[in-house]
């Protein structure tokens, strides 16, 4: 039997014609859960007289108490996304089911195998709408002052696509202004199709996010690598991925000679330096 939380739209943002932060919040109150789950959308389809239900990625952190939050694309190719449509459709006031968080894909990893402190510096590599948990992931270091180094990356087609370039712009500026010893964080987004017309005015970094991680012919560092001012290393950096597989394997393709593996395939001291977590 399916466990669900009637919930409400409490808030709606579109980011342009296919791309959406939205707000839902339990009509019983929220139910605890750890940064990086994500849970199911269930709406009514009125052709098929059924609730249909999809997983999203949360994007808010379990330290606010007031709402979920989604940053969610419209399926439109190769046919219309039922869920989707459905909730690009949807106005604040209408009722949606939530699934029961879950999910240990992206939880974030605090202990090391022999029970010390996991202080390693944190790289979240988001694609698209991938960003989500890693939203989460920021939220929760920044309101538990955690002294960890975390670094997002985000990779779009399109500048509007940014979805949270403010935020992540304010916490950097934050850190700069605070300190690093009191938060120390760092943002950069890659934009895939700089050529475009819509993009002429992106003067950052250009092609898929995985490219941050390529290593520079005469320097031997990737941009990532220069921006924090040392080799990454799987003592010194743990990677959290989320996107498309494509993704996800490019960035391993660039780590695994490092010595980097996945949560999935341990070394022998049960030891790992990759999370990730799939959504096509």
């Amino acid at each position: 039997m399916v466990t669900e939380m009637k919930s409400k739209v409490t808030y709606m943002e579109l980011l342009k014609e296919d791309l959406v932060i939205i707000r839902l919040v339990p009509e019983n109150g929220m139910p605890h859960y750890k940064t990086g789950q994500f849970l199911t959308i269930g709406l009514p389809i009125p052709s098929e007289k059924k609730i249909v239900r999809r997983a999203y990625s949360i994007a808010s952190h379990p330290e606010n108490r007031d709402y979920f939050e989604f940053v969610i694309r419209w399926v439109r190719k190769p046919l219309p996304g039922r869920v989707t449509t459905e909730l690009f459709y949807a106005s604040v006031g209408d009722t949606v089911y939530l699934g029961e968080p879950t999910g240990a894909a992206l939880q974030i990893s605090n202990k090391l195998p022999n029970g010390q402190k996991d202080n390693r510096r944190v790289i979240c590599v988001g694609g698209g709408t991938g960003l989500a948990p890693f939203i989460a992931f920021a939220k929760h270091f920044h309101d538990t002052n955690d002294k960890r180094e975390v670094v997002i990356l985000h990779g779009a087609s399109y500048v509007d696509e940014l979805s949270y370039k403010r935020l992540l712009t304010d916490f950097e500026n934050e850190s700069e202004k605070r300190g690093r010893d009191q938060w120390n964080f760092r943002y950069r987004a890659a934009i895939s199709r700089p050529k475009e017309y819509f993009n002429r005015s992106w003067n950052g970094h250009v092609g898929r996010v995985e490219s941050f991680f390529t290593p520079d012919k005469k320097t031997g560092l990737s941009p990532v690598e220069e921006m924090v001012g040392e080799k990454i290393t799987p003592e010194n950096t743990i990677i959290y991925i989320c996107g498309y597989q494509g993704t996800i394997d490019g960035v391993i393709e660039y780590l695994g000679p490092k010595g980097f593996v996945t949560e999935h395939e341990k070394k022998s001291d049960g030891s790992f330096a990759i999370k990730y977590e799939s959504y096509g």
